[in-house]
């Protein structure tokens, strides 16, 4: 059963304990509130005002599992924090374990002060969870899939549209790398697991995974260096930095480039145009993430 008193005074706690530069938002000289808004919090949860505000009202229909999962990311909750949320809904928390997709407070609050620098959050099956505004400049909104694809590792093999976004010299590399890199995670995991049907799926489906796989590769790593094909800026190489969270088996990708070279420039061009290009289609051209 609902605690809606309890729901609605955690809520506001909450509310009023994440400040707006948690969440990579300015203060601004005439902030009153304590804490962030609502309608602040609302665009967080992905949830409109009138419904989060009956909820800090103790109104409203008991929020939904997926509902909840929405709020516990948008108030970056702790997985203990989370798992209290559910409770006082009358809902029993998710199970936690590899396949949890609840992003650590920790990791938000590094890619939230990151809206000038590509970056995202992956899982060991490399779904990509939250992108930074550059991130989806530069790749496209990558999670916008669904089901296996979802993962990288899945559309590399199955879907030609993905290689268009990495250097052509680079694609072979890329197969081993992401075959090796499934290896791993299946073997840690068990053939019962989402790693293990990841690979049953793709040796059903694609003749190019197939051969990769029956190369018996372990320990093929991605260089530090990769080399995008952005639609409109041509070739950008930049450095990739790995952040790596232990206990949810999820990763912050930071993307940068050498001060002074091209990509840089490139970079930084994109910053300028590359959120109006995605959502316009800049040059009559399609930009990744907008079909």
């Amino acid at each position: 059963m609902i605690d809606r008193a309890g729901l609605a005074a955690f809520l506001r706690h909450r509310r009023e304990s994440l400040q707006p530069e948690d969440i990579g938002l300015p203060r601004g000289q005439r902030r009153r509130t304590s804490g962030l808004r609502r309608e602040e919090v609302a665009v967080l949860c992905h949830m409109s005002t009138d419904y989060y505000t009956r909820l800090e009202r103790e109104r409203g229909p008991r929020p939904s599992v997926q509902m909840l999962s929405s709020i516990a990311q948008g108030l970056h909750l702790s997985l203990d924090e989370r798992d209290h949320l559910f409770r006082l809904a009358g809902h029993n928390p998710p199970p936690r374990g590899t396949d949890n997709e609840h992003i650590s407070p920790g990791l938000l609050r590094i890619l939230d002060r990151l809206d000038d620098t590509p970056a995202e959050i992956v899982t060991e099956l490399a779904e990509t969870l939250r992108q930074s505004p550059l991130s989806v400049a530069l790749t496209g909104d990558t999670t916008r899939y669904t089901g296996p694809a979802r993962s990288i590792v899945y559309r590399w093999f199955t879907d030609p549209a993905t290689r268009g976004l990495y250097a052509p010299e680079d694609h072979e590399t890329l197969s081993r790398v992401f075959a090796a890199g499934l290896r791993k995670t299946a073997a840690l995991r068990g053939s019962a697991s989402r790693a293990g049907h990841l690979v049953t799926l793709l040796r059903s489906r694609s003749e190019e995974f197939r051969q990769v796989w029956d190369d018996q590769e372990v320990g093929v790593l991605p260089g530090t260096v990769k080399r995008f094909i952005h639609p409109w800026l041509g070739t950008l190489e930049l450095d990739c930095q790995v952040l790596l969270d232990p206990h949810q088996s999820h990763c912050l990708l930071v993307y940068t480039a050498a001060p002074g070279s091209e990509s840089h420039e490139k970079l930084r061009l994109l910053s300028v145009t590359g959120p109006r290009a995605a959502r316009t289609g800049r040059r009559g051209r399609t930009v990744p993430g907008t079909v």
